[in-house]
């Protein structure tokens, strides 16, 4: 438990329930970001993509996510990060990216028309799930249902724990509003430059956007940083994701090295990731964690 000790005071402390959800340290506030998050959807720029449509007039940009939460599936789920288990976790349907290999594609690329729900409906459900350690939201993407979200933990009555579980292209809007809200950021850094972001992700300044927004959530809260490994891809992504996590929040952080991918989706297009990561590839990715003494599990 020591690395937890070190990384995740706080969340601990909040499941032993020896302190409360940084959620509900103020409540007006909370109904405060909620209002301005419905603001910003006026010309919504949630993201880095900023497609500046009036979500509130239902118009929809690149993540089709007009004005209403749409969730794919909500569970007790017992497949995450142990200290996370059992995890309240919430798919909501859509993306701002479109990972070329993506697992959850059906949700992400909005193949499922999803649950039409409310706020006042998901935080009931969500206080029906209170035993668990955490609300864990998460998709396709949770960036373009912030105020939703905002809305819903403005009406959840339990005490639990919020894990904001995301790419990380968030605007610094959106980081403002997320800002005292969270108790655990769980990021997904996929690309250690924009090249390789451009080409798998259809995504821009991706490098430039997600380092931003990792230093300002370590100023914030905890976090729980997820690298999945992708073949052929250790000098231009893994390394330089992993030089930045150990210069700038050292053994502060939790990082899963995650060795589970396999091609999805249109992954066998690209003939660099159409294939598995190799032992060798995994061996050489864990000594490197390793010599930069990170905080890391496998």
């Amino acid at each position: 438990m020591e690395s937890l000790n070190e990384a995740l005071p706080n969340y601990l402390e909040t499941v032993e329930h020896q302190r409360k959800p940084k959620f509900k340290t103020d409540k007006d506030l909370l109904d405060r970001k909620a209002e301005k998050g419905f603001r910003i959807l006026e010309e919504c720029e949630l993201c880095e993509r900023k497609c500046r449509v009036n979500r509130l007039q239902d118009e929809k940009g690149w993540c089709k996510v007009g004005n209403d939460i749409r969730i794919s599936s909500f569970f007790a789920h017992h497949g995450e990060e142990h200290f996370f288990v059992p995890s309240f976790t919430i798919f909501f349907i859509s993306c701002n990216f479109s990972c070329q290999y993506c697992q959850n594609w059906t949700i992400s690329q909005r193949m499922e028309s999803g649950m039409k729900m409310t706020e006042k409906e998901l935080a009931k459900i969500i206080d029906g799930y209170s035993y668990c350690k955490n609300v864990n939201f998460v998709g396709g993407e949770p960036t373009p249902n912030l105020p939703f979200i905002l809305k819903t933990l403005s009406l959840v009555k339990s005490d639990i724990a919020v894990v904001w579980n995301s790419n990380f292209y968030m605007s610094e809007k959106s980081m403002e509003l997320l800002k005292g809200m969270v108790d655990v950021y769980l990021s997904d850094w996929k690309y250690g430059n924009n090249k390789c972001a451009k080409r798998l992700s259809k995504v821009k300044n991706y490098f430039d956007v997600i380092s931003r927004n990792h230093i300002m959530a370590f100023g914030d809260s905890e976090m729980v940083i997820r690298h999945l490994v992708l073949p052929n891809h250790f000098e231009c992504c893994t390394k330089p994701i992993l030089d930045f996590i150990a210069e700038h929040f050292k053994k502060k952080v939790i990082v899963n090295i995650m060795d589970q991918y396999k091609p999805n989706f249109k992954a066998f297009q690209y003939k660099d990731i159409s294939g598995r990561a190799s032992k060798e590839e995994l061996e050489r990715i864990i000594r490197y964690a390793e010599e930069l003494g990170l905080n890391f599990i496998t």
